[in-house]
C-alpha cells in the first residue's frame, strides 16, 4: 500500500484509481492510483520500466486499461482514443514529439481540428493569426506560423507541441521528459510556461529525473515502481533525495547475470577515443575498451548515452576528438570506414534502425558481409543461408531457420540475429544501445549469457542501458554520464544502483 499524504482541501481535477494494464509476458501497471489537483505540478517519478509511459498513455487514450477507474472532475469516465482525452481538456506531449515536420507551424497547431468560421474551414492568415497568439501566450512571438515545423529547433518544436495542446480548451497537460532536449535558458522558458499554466489554473503532470527540477516547479510527487505506485503524494520541495532514491530502486524483478572473469582486461584497447564531442550532446570524452571487456555507459535520458555511440560509429559526425580501433584512426562520420575497421553497433530502435522487417533472418545477418557470397556478380545464395545458419546457431537463435521473415521471430530473438550479423562479420568491438530493450525476462537471461560469452572470446564490448542493475550486472567497468559529462568512473563492483541514480540525479563531480 502506498503511503498517503495529506491532500490539500480541494476537488481532485483527475482520479486514477486501480488501474492495471497487462501485456504480453509483462503486467505493465499493477494496481496504479494517481490523483491530480487543478492548478498543481504533479511530478510523476520511476526508472526506466516502472510503468510510467503506460500509464500516461492510459490517461491519454491511447490504452485502455484493463482494471480500474478514471474519474475526471468528479465524473468516472472512459478514454477511448487520445481525441476523446483531448475533447476532454486533457493533452499529451511526449518526449519523442508527433508533428508533422512538412507541415507549417499553423498547420500542426490546429491539425485534426482546423479553427471554423461560419461552418467553413479557416486556411491562411487567420490560422496563422490565431496560431501567433497561441505562440505569443507561450513567450514565443519570434515563431512563424508559417515556417515549416521541420525547420525548427528541437526547443522550439516543443513550443508548437505545446501551442497545439493549448489550442484546445485543455484543463490538463502532461510533459513527458520536456527538458531532456533544452539548453539552462531554454529550460527556466519551460519553467516560466509552466507557471503561468498553473496560475490560469492549467494542471500539469510533469515526469522528470532530474530532481532538482522536480523540486523547483513541482507540488507533489507520485513514485512507481515496477508497475505499482509504490509513494502518493509526497512534498517534492523537502522530500529527501535519498527517499526518493529509495523507493525508485526497490525491484521485483530478477537479473540473472553470468559470472565475470575473475581478472580484469589487459593488452592494448580495441576501441579508444580521445576527446570525442559532440557540441550540445557530451562534452570530451576519452574512454577505452579492451579485449574481453564491457564497459558500460550509465545515465538516464538525454545524458549523451546514444549519442556517444552512434558518434563512435561514424552515424554522427564528431564536433572534436578522435575514435581509433586497434590503433588505427576511423574517419569521422562514416559508417562505412567504422564496420569495415571492425565496429559493430546493436542500435536501441532495432526495429527500425537494424532490422529489415519483411525479409527473412538469413538476408538480416548477411547484410553488412554480401560481398563474401558475391560470385561474379551473382548471389550465392546456399553459401549466404548456410554462413547465417551457423552464426544464428552460435547464439542458439529460436526458431532454428533462417529462411523465416525476422518479423515472426520474439524481441530476444530479433536481437540475437543483430548480434548473429555482427558475428558473421567479424566485428571487433560491440556498441550494445538497450540490447535488451522489448525482451522478456526469460530471454534477457540468454542475452545477458551471449553479451558475456562473446567478451570472454575477445570481442570488446560497449553497453548502453537506461535499466541500472543490467549495467552494473554486465559491465566490468562503468562510466556514469549527466548531460553529457563523465561524472564518475569505476569498476562494476564498487557501485550499487542507489549510487548511481544519486549521481546521475545530482551530478556529483567526478571521481
Amino acid at each position: 500500500m502506498a503511503p498517503e499524504h495529506d491532500l490539500p482541501p480541494q476537488q481532485p481535477l483527475l482520479h486514477m484509481d486501480g488501474i492495471t494494464k497487462s501485456f504480453p509476458g509483462v503486467r505493465a501497471l499493477d494496481g496504479v492510483a494517481l490523483e491530480v489537483l487543478p492548478g498543481e505540478v504533479h511530478c510523476l517519478l520511476g526508472q526506466n520500466g516502472a510503468g510510467k509511459s503506460t500509464l500516461i498513455k492510459v490517461l491519454a487514450g491511447v490504452h485502455q486499461p484493463d482494471d480500474g477507474a478514471i474519474t475526471w472532475q468528479g465524473e468516472q469516465v472512459t478514454l477511448r482514443s487520445p481525441i476523446a482525452a483531448m475533447r476532454l481538456g486533457i493533452a499529451t506531449i511526449y518526449q519523442e514529439l508527433d508533428l508533422v515536420t512538412h507541415l507549417s507551424v499553423a498547420e500542426n497547431v490546429f491539425l485534426g481540428h482546423e479553427p471554423t468560421s461560419a461552418g467553413f474551414v479557416v486556411r491562411g492568415r487567420e490560422a496563422k493569426e490565431r496560431a501567433a497568439q497561441l505562440l505569443k501566450r507561450l513567450g514565443h512571438p519570434e515563431i512563424d506560423p508559417g515556417t515549416l515545423v521541420g525547420r525548427l529547433s528541437a526547443a522550439h518544436q516543443q513550443i508548437v507541441s505545446m501551442a497545439r495542446a493549448l489550442s484546445h480548451e485543455v484543463r490538463l497537460i502532461v510533459m513527458d521528459e520536456p527538458s531532456a532536449a533544452l539548453d539552462p535558458d531554454e529550460v527556466e522558458n519551460l519553467f516560466r510556461i509552466v507557471g503561468d499554466l498553473t496560475a490560469d489554473g492549467v494542471a500539469v503532470v510533469y515526469i522528470s529525473h532530474r530532481l532538482e527540477e522536480i523540486r523547483r516547479i513541482g507540488d507533489r510527487v507520485t513514485v512507481l515502481k515496477d508497475g505499482r505506485a509504490v509513494a502518493v503524494g509526497l512534498p517534492a520541495k523537502t522530500t529527501p533525495t535519498s527517499e526518493v532514491v529509495s523507493l525508485m530502486t526497490g525491484r521485483n524483478v530478477e537479473y540473472v547475470f553470468p559470472e565475470r572473469p575473475a581478472e580484469a582486461a589487459a593488452g592494448k584497447a580495441l576501441l579508444k577515443t580521445e576527446g570525442l564531442s559532440r557540441e550540445g550532446e557530451f562534452e570530451p570524452l576519452d574512454l577505452e575498451v579492451r579485449p574481453g571487456e564491457i564497459v558500460g555507459l550509465a545515465g538516464l535520458v538525454g545524458s549523451g548515452r546514444s549519442e556517444i555511440l552512434e558518434t563512435i560509429f561514424g552515424a554522427r559526425k564528431a564536433s572534436s576528438g578522435r575514435v581509433l580501433v586497434d590503433g588505427e584512426e576511423l574517419k569521422p562520420g562514416s559508417v562505412r570506414a567504422a564496420v569495415r575497421a571492425g565496429l559493430g553497433l546493436a542500435p536501441e530502435e532495432r526495429k527500425h534502425q537494424a532490422l529489415l522487417m519483411l525479409e527473412s533472418v538469413t538476408r538480416n545477418v548477411s547484410v553488412s558481409s554480401m560481398s563474401r557470397f558475391s560470385r561474379s556478380g551473382w548471389l550465392d545464395r546456399r553459401a549466404e543461408f548456410t554462413a547465417a545458419q551457423k552464426a544464428v546457431r552460435e547464439l542458439s537463435l529460436r526458431p532454428d531457420n533462417p529462411a523465416v521473415p525476422v518479423r515472426t521471430l520474439s524481441g530476444g530473438n530479433q536481437q540475437k540475429a543483430v548480434l548473429a550479423r555482427w558475428l558473421l562479420r567479424g566485428c571487433k568491438v560491440l556498441l550494445l544501445d538497450e540490447p535488451t530493450r522489448g525482451v522478456d525476462v526469460g530471454a534477457r537471461a540468454e542475452l545477458y549469457a551471449v553479451i558475456r560469452r562473446l567478451a570472454d572470446e575477445g570481442l570488446g564490448v560497449l553497453l548502453v542501458s537506461s535499466e541500472v542493475p543490467e549495467v552494473l550486472g554486465l559491465a566490468d567497468r562503468v562510466l556514469v554520464l549527466r548531460e553529457g559529462r563523465v561524472v564518475h568512473t569505476s569498476p562494476a563492483q564498487e557501485l550499487d544502483e542507489h549510487r548511481v541514480l544519486d549521481l546521475v540525479m545530482e551530478g556529483s563531480p567526478a571521481t
